[in-house]
């Protein structure tokens, strides 16, 4: 897997997600990591059964309950991996996809599910005209800021991540601006800065998704040692399937096969999983890589 295609498979997983919070809520524990990928297990069934509004566009009615189960389907997709799940949600949306008339909050879990499915440049641009709506949107800022992120216009992320202080959620920001000083280059600041959150933060879901941000930054930085402490401690916190597959990458770089397949050994078998668990069991000389490079060679045969 090349570095691109590893920042936009983890792009999918770390979107900040504060309208899956407390609506309304700006405490700063109310933080809640992201996660994305396929399985082929038995799917779970929805928390609330409800079918999209028959209208369409402005005559359609985002009920609270119909927006519920958009965000269980889309929290189901993000703990379990399997991609089903954004096709849920996307029905679900239906009777407001690429509607210019559709709310703002429906506009943003529409852009949610199109970077759940890899879809980056048009939730880019659904996201632009979002905040153009409703300058005041955080996650719409947040959201957006990732993407600049993938994109590697920094500027234009800082000004995305200055828009979520704005917003009045400044520890979001905060955040926000390390991720991206962290990519530019500023290794110090931006270590000891999310460290700093880490420590503050007493939720532990927060906790864990600000571990994984500073251990991703100390891998940026060339620390490995503590870049694979950090993870651990993540996964303590709260486990979760990108970080756990983020700790995978870095125990097969840095040659310890053993206990990247032991990371992966729970986790759900979606792609990424299973090309990861055939590099650890190739480079231990196990033969049973063969087996799972067949699966992901039979899989990518279905999609043609």
């Amino acid at each position: 897997m090349t570095r691109s295609s590893v920042a936009r498979w983890r792009l999918a997983l770390a979107v900040l997600p504060l309208l899956l919070a407390h609506a309304g809520s700006r405490a700063f524990t109310t933080i809640v990591p992201t996660h994305d990928g396929q399985v082929l297990e038995t799917l779970s069934e929805p928390t609330v059964r409800q079918r999209p509004p028959a209208a369409a566009g402005a005559a359609a009615v985002a009920t609270p309950g119909l927006l519920r189960q958009v965000r269980a389907e889309i929290a189901q997709a993000r703990q379990s991996g399997d991609t089903r799940h954004w096709g849920r949600a996307q029905a679900l949306l239906a009777p407001w996809w690429d509607h210019a008339s559709a709310p703002v909050d429906v506009a943003v879990l529409q852009a949610t599910v199109q970077q759940g499915r890899h879809a980056f440049d048009a939730a880019r641009a659904l996201l632009g005209n979002v905040v153009a709506r409703a300058p005041g949107h955080a996650q719409a800022w947040l959201d957006l800021a990732a993407l600049e992120r993938l994109r590697a216009d920094y500027p234009a992320a800082l000004h995305a991540c200055a828009a979520v202080g704005r917003a009045g959620t400044e520890p979001y920001a905060t955040a926000c601006r390390l991720e991206t000083r962290s990519l530019q280059g500023q290794h110090d600041a931006a270590t000891t800065g999310l460290n700093a959150l880490a420590r503050e933060s007493r939720v532990p879901a927060q906790r864990s998704w600000l571990l994984s941000l500073h251990a991703e930054a100390l891998e940026r930085a060339g620390q490995d040692a503590q870049a694979l402490a950090a993870y651990r401690a993540s996964l303590m916190a709260a486990p979760d399937l990108y970080t756990a597959v983020a700790l995978s990458d870095l125990l097969l770089r840095t040659g310890d096969a053993a206990q990247a397949l032991a990371v992966l050994a729970p986790l759900p078998s979606t792609d990424a999983v299973v090309l990861r668990r055939a590099s650890a069991l190739r480079r231990l000389g196990d033969a049973r890589w063969l087996a799972l490079r067949a699966t992901l060679q039979s899989r990518a045969a279905e999609l043609v």
